[in-house]
């Protein structure tokens, strides 16, 4: 049997091969073209919308706090009298008077006129109250029906309390109807400085003193606690001190005598409160 088929099919039949294998080839490549294409189109429009969400979203700067100024805490040391001396001729320990005038009656030796300041000689401290200065060694006071204690101190030419023994006095009194102060044999404190109320000038300092009574910081295991609007400071040396760069206003001034540990005293002469203002 004679075939009818030309001889060049299988040519032809190859030829049709290799075109679609091109084809298939080309169209895999265009296809993969396109996908990196899409690819890169909308890796452009996720950053182009990225960019326009940061400009939405302004950028916060960060807060910095101002710093306060800084409160620095000095000692120093004052002059001494050693041989200045006060007495207390009335009241006498625990003596008991009717309400009304109390009169008080001191003796001073061996204190030069100037000593102190020339508006006053001394000043006295009632139940740990802010002390008032006299000149005069006689006066009297009232008095509503209530336990007492008064201490009275000589000052140096800067109204610094003396602290040498002979340089204060105390006395314990009854008005009224009242009792005694119960027996304690541990340390008090009067604060001498600042007084209440007392207006500073911008950049002046504020000196606080204070008077330590029937003990001492060392041999007693005591130090001060200074608070300063509720900053606290140690004061382990029985000398004033100066606060600087206190800040415009009004502020607190707290002093308490504590034990080493820090732990309170049960005495109710262990702490004192002042107010002070500095002006703008």
């Amino acid at each position: 049997m004679i075939s009818l088929l030309p001889c060049n099919v299988p040519q032809i039949t190859l030829k049709l091969n290799t075109f679609g294998l091109v084809k298939t080839a080309l169209m895999k490549y265009y296809l993969f073209l396109f996908c990196l294409l899409l690819l890169v189109l909308t890796q452009f429009s996720c950053e182009n919308k990225k960019k326009e969400n940061q400009k939405e979203i302004p950028e916060l700067n960060p807060v910095v706090e101002k710093e306060k100024p800084g409160i620095t805490i000095e000692n120093f040391e004052t002059n001494a009298f050693p041989d200045a001396v006060i007495e207390m001729y009335s009241p006498l320990g625990n003596e008991s008077f009717a309400e009304g005038n109390v009169p008080f009656e001191f003796n001073i030796k061996n204190y030069p006129k100037n000593g102190g300041p020339e508006r006053f000689v001394f000043k006295m401290a009632i139940n740990g109250d802010a002390p008032v200065s006299y000149h005069m060694p006689a006066f009297k006071r009232t008095f509503n029906s209530g336990t007492y204690r008064a201490v009275a101190y000589l000052l140096d030419k800067e109204g610094m309390a003396l602290k040498e023994f002979g340089n204060y006095v105390q006395r314990d009194f009854i008005v009224g109807d009242s009792q005694p102060f119960p027996e304690s044999d541990e340390p008090y404190m009067v604060l001498n400085l600042p007084e209440n109320d007392q207006v500073f000038s911008p950049g002046e300092p504020v000196t606080v003193d204070i008077l330590l009574i029937g003990g001492g910081l060392e041999e007693d295991g005591l130090k001060f606690i200074l608070l300063v609007d509720g900053m606290e400071q140690e004061v382990q040396e029985p000398y004033p001190v100066n606060i600087k760069n206190l800040p415009p206003g009004i502020h607190d001034i707290q002093v308490k005598l504590v034990k080493a540990s820090g732990e309170e005293l049960s005495g109710i002469f262990s702490a004192a409160k002042r107010q002070i203002t500095v002006e703008n």
